[in-house]
């Protein structure tokens, strides 16, 4: 059994509560937002705190998980570590590189398991494809190709994801910082080798699309991914691509589209490749198992989920972008 404090009631932080096991306990919710703090915390019977400083100080939390904006992420995950908690932080993890590479040094002193919550390893499209790979379904890798999109909604260049002062950036380190994560997990580790953002669309300080083509360090893998908010209707589409055979996963439930992962074999003969399709129309539930695999991580098991260095990596890749877009 943990005991967890949460930091940050919107959506993800309700989110988070929901994905807690049985035998876990929420004890204290904090936000700035008070009424949003008294809503979650009512709906697990746990205290509410004015203030989150006090909520990490706290002898009753064994962890605490923190979905806030992008600014004050690493504030709290610092007093976090220094309180000797575990942390479940929301992706990106901070605003820059620089952020979460303070945090990666922080927790290797507190001997704290901090990670970034990338929930979309734990969809079971990703999961199955993942497991695929390792199992040579698809032969050896070359490329991956990936796109990822919404449309906003009105007022959209109004809220705190348009203010690089609280962001950090746009789309990019939005959503883009998933693609980054996904094609490192499935694919090892990959560089910059050409990024470039632009705001085409909405009325903001921050790009609403980015592009990024990368390559792994032997130069024989490469990903070439988008992520947008001028897609207009929401769109999720994952390619992997062996000398055997590739990998789709299209979707990931409600406005995305049911999750379906369609498997190609190419034949022998090559020509058109054989086909088989998986769908997952059930309800989402990578919440769940990626806070089950940060518990196994605390308990010193193998798990999937990421670390702070993935998290670096991810921003690093979207920051390099940056600086090629202004050259």
């Amino acid at each position: 059994m943990y005991r967890v404090g949460i930091i940050g009631a919107g959506l993800i932080g309700n989110k988070r509560a929901k994905a807690l096991r049985p035998q876990d306990k929420l004890q204290a919710v904090a936000d700035v937002v008070p009424q949003r703090a008294k809503e979650l915390a009512s709906s697990y019977g746990a205290d509410v705190e004015t203030h989150w400083e006090s909520l990490v100080e706290r002898n009753d939390i064994d962890v605490v998980v923190i979905a806030t904006s992008n600014n004050a992420i690493p504030i709290c995950a610092a007093a976090a570590l220094k309180n000797k908690k575990h942390i479940l932080i929301e992706k990106p993890g901070g605003r820059n590189p620089q952020e979460l590479k303070e945090l990666c040094e922080l927790a290797k002193q507190t001997q704290c398991t901090a990670k970034v919550g990338f929930n979309h390893r734990f969809h079971p499209a990703m999961l199955k494809a993942k497991a695929m790979i390792e199992e040579g379904a698809v032969g050896e890798l070359m490329y991956f190709r990936a796109r990822y999109g919404h449309g906003g909604r009105i007022g959209y260049d109004q809220e705190w994801r348009a203010n690089p002062e609280i962001s950090g950036g746009g789309e990019l380190l939005d959503q883009g910082v998933h693609l980054i994560d996904l094609c490192r997990w499935m694919g090892g580790e990959f560089d910059l080798e050409v990024g470039r953002v632009h705001t085409f669309f909405w009325n903001m300080p921050v790009e609403d699309n980015g592009f990024l083509l990368l390559k792994s360090p032997d130069q024989k893998r490469y990903a070439h991914l988008h992520a947008s908010c001028t897609e207009w209707k929401n769109i999720f589409d994952f390619e992997v691509f062996g000398k055997k055979g590739k990998l789709q996963i299209w979707g990931l439930g409600r406005s995305y589209g049911t999750e379906e992962l369609r498997y190609y074999r190419v034949k022998p003969e090559m020509g058109v490749p054989e086909f088989t399709s998986y769908n997952f129309p059930e309800e989402d539930q990578s919440w769940n198992l990626e806070w089950k695999s940060f518990v196994d991580s605390i308990e010193g098991k193998e798990a999937e989920i990421s670390n702070l260095e993935d998290g670096f990596k991810a921003l690093e890749i979207v920051y390099q972008a940056y600086n090629q877009s202004r050259i």
